[in-house]
């Protein structure tokens, strides 16, 4: 903990109170080419950190929920209900989850796209005979 602790009291502040950092507007015109890289570590790290900030309490960009899952099977019905005879499956049967397929009620992978596209961990329904 103790190198933390010099950093944190000694290094760092050392550090800043040596930057080339001048006291009115016309005090940056006379900065050097030295003084110049000598902020450009700093600037970097400040611009990271609001970077990062940015995209961590920003919503900007972000896929914002529909409210409304199924957007195109029978939307015509008030409630989607489909039946399937088990002996109508083979061995197994991927069932959608997603409401993205288009081969309704069975799982195209269609999925994939919609878990890429919003951080999603959607996946089929797997029905097996035994």
């Amino acid at each position: 903990m103790q190198p933390v602790a010099h950093l944190v009291k000694v290094s760092l502040p050392n550090y800043l109170s040596n930057l080339p950092i001048p006291d009115s507007i016309g005090g940056w015109f006379r900065l050097g080419f030295r003084d110049w890289l000598a902020l450009i570590p700093p600037t970097a790290a400040v611009a990271g950190l609001t970077y990062i900030s940015y995209r961590a309490f920003c919503p900007h960009g972000r896929p914002q929920p529909s409210g409304r899952v199924n957007t195109k099977i029978l939307m015509d019905n008030p409630k989607v209900v489909d039946m399937i005879d088990i002996e109508d499956i083979s061995e197994k049967a991927a069932l959608c989850r997603c409401w993205k397929t288009k081969n309704w009620p069975y799982c195209d992978g269609s999925h994939g796209a919609h878990n890429k596209e919003t951080g999603d961990n959607l996946g089929p329904v797997v029905v097996k005979r035994k």
